[in-house]
């Protein structure tokens, strides 16, 4: 079942529904809390605009998504080699004696 989750981030307030777990919506509004504020650090010239700020979140978000698929990949593909691997020896224990 969806419901309404609301949160305040950068001085204003976003709303979204969502049937995601509790737990699962705070843990990704902490992340993206946390994004936010290592980006929009303190600079000479001010605050940083917000919507850079969101870019800039959005890139970090985006390339840990990449790096956790490329790491799922090589992890894949390593599993389905070792499981060949058993899978042939398992066979070669099979084979009766003649």
């Amino acid at each position: 079942m969806e419901r309404l989750v609301r949160f305040e981030l950068i001085g204003h307030e976003f709303a979204f529904y969502t049937a995601a777990p509790e737990e699962e919506v705070d843990e990704i509004i902490r992340m993206v809390t946390e994004l936010v504020k290592e980006n929009s650090g303190s600079s000479a010239s001010g605050s940083i605009p917000v919507g850079k700020v969101a870019v800039l979140a959005s890139l970090n978000i985006a390339s840990r998504y990449v790096e956790l698929k490329r790491d799922f990949a090589k992890y894949k593909q390593e599993t389905d080699e070792r499981l060949l691997k058993l899978g042939g020896q398992i066979a070669e224990q099979l084979i009766p004696e003649e």
